[in-house]
């Protein structure tokens, strides 16, 4: 069973009976505020995430991702949640900093 990992929201876990979900949606199936605000369309960077481990079981970037790593908007080890599905396995993440919402408590 797929499973999410959010480090810094005190390691809160997301399992998935479902493959090749979206991680935007699986996070937000599970009522956890997620920042997106261009509607989860891939025309911004605040739903990115930062894999901390498991990106091999994230889908293949896509052409959304590609054009912002291009421009330097995303790093090797961050995806756009809104675009990369989770396939398989365990993925471990975190919000990033200049996407944390002021309203919730995040961890280290």
């Amino acid at each position: 069973m797929p499973k999410i990992i959010i480090e810094n929201l005190n390691h809160r876990e997301i399992i998935s009976a479902e493959a090749n979900c979206k991680v935007i949606e699986l996070i937000h199936e599970n009522y956890i505020d997620w920042m997106h605000a261009c509607g989860k369309k891939g025309r911004c960077t605040t739903c990115k995430m930062i894999v901390k481990e498991g990106i091999e079981n994230l889908s293949e970037m896509t052409e959304r991702e590609e054009f912002f790593r291009d421009k330097g908007r995303l790093n090797s080890s961050e995806r756009l949640s809104c675009q990369a599905k989770l396939q398989k396995g365990e993925i471990i993440i975190r919000v990033a900093e200049e996407n944390k919402f002021p309203h919730m408590e995040y961890s280290e």
